[in-house]
């Protein structure tokens, strides 16, 4: 079966076609070309579409195309399931998800930018997760440092190290006020969230920001923190004004009022209708606001 992406791949679209071609189809065979080309690409080589919006082998809410094929054929084997947190993590920039996220970033825009030409970063790749896999399958649990009295016993001092410094009083860092005002600023602007021009902004590499952000954000990840002040004001508006639903969902930072009917009651354990109606009978000044 012939499979088929964008360009320029760099981590779910090298991920996926190792995972397919050593789980669902090892005959499989990838090709890669520009975007807007792919779905009619697809049609005149008989091709299956992968990693693009509007398919059926992409992203599903916060999991990328690698989960939705494990999930799709029912692959169980422990080693994926670790490997599916890791390429999550890099390919949404959440490296909160597993530590070695950013380092699979890190390896795989190396490759991509060293690499021009696509096949052979896919062959290059393929040789990447063969040894992530054999990692997560006999070495998930082994340090680097475990074989080596001697610097085992220089790990062991600096970990107590960072346990002593952690029992003291750290200062709030300068930046998690700024980047507070600019989550802030854009909650209520609408604007979109890009945590890499964010980091920008900051001058700060985006892996550290992402690495330290729930530390000082009520231990909640980026996009987990960001919904949570959208559900704050959009509980404001729906308590405090008569702009329809739709509208709220728009001025909070929604895609879609589906979107935003499904995070509120994840949220609140209520649709807004109801919360509406709610806040109406304990509150009924506001239906004349």
């Amino acid at each position: 079966m012939k499979w088929i992406t964008r360009e320029r791949p760099k981590i779910d679209r090298i991920a996926c076609p190792w995972l397919i071609k050593n789980f669902v189809d090892k005959e499989a065979e990838f090709i890669y070309v520009p975007f807007s080309e792919v779905l009619d690409k697809a049609k005149q080589l008989d091709a299956i579409p992968f990693d693009i919006p509007n398919v059926e082998f992409t992203h599903y809410e916060e999991q990328c195309t690698f989960d939705y094929i494990v999930k799709k054929y029912g692959i169980d084997d422990p080693a994926i399931l670790i490997m599916a947190d890791i390429v999550r993590g890099a390919d949404t920039d959440r490296h909160d998800i597993a530590k070695e996220s950013a380092g699979l970033w890190a390896i795989s825009a190396g490759l991509s930018h060293n690499i021009t030409d696509d096949h052979k970063l896919l062959e290059t790749g393929m040789v990447l997760y063969d040894a992530m896999y054999s990692w997560a399958t006999h070495l998930y649990k082994q340090k680097h440092l475990q074989n080596s009295p001697f610097e085992s016993l220089l790990h062991e001092v600096y970990n107590k190290f960072l346990k002593e410094k952690k029992t003291t009083k750290k200062k709030t860092p300068t930046w998690v006020n700024d980047l507070k005002a600019i989550i802030q600023d854009q909650i209520d602007t609408q604007f979109t969230f890009d945590l890499k021009k964010i980091s920008n902004d900051l001058e700060m590499n985006p892996s550290y920001l992402s690495r330290e952000f729930s530390k000082y954000f009520e231990d909640l990840n980026f996009g987990d923190y960001v919904r949570k002040l959208r559900i704050e004001k959009a509980i404001n508006l729906i308590q405090n004004s008569t702009y329809p639903l739709t509208e709220i969902a728009y001025m909070t930072g929604f895609s879609d009022q589906s979107h935003f009917t499904r995070i509120f009651k994840q949220s609140t354990g209520k649709n807004p209708s109801s919360y509406r109606k709610n806040a109406q009978k304990s509150n009924p000044d506001t239906k004349s606001k």
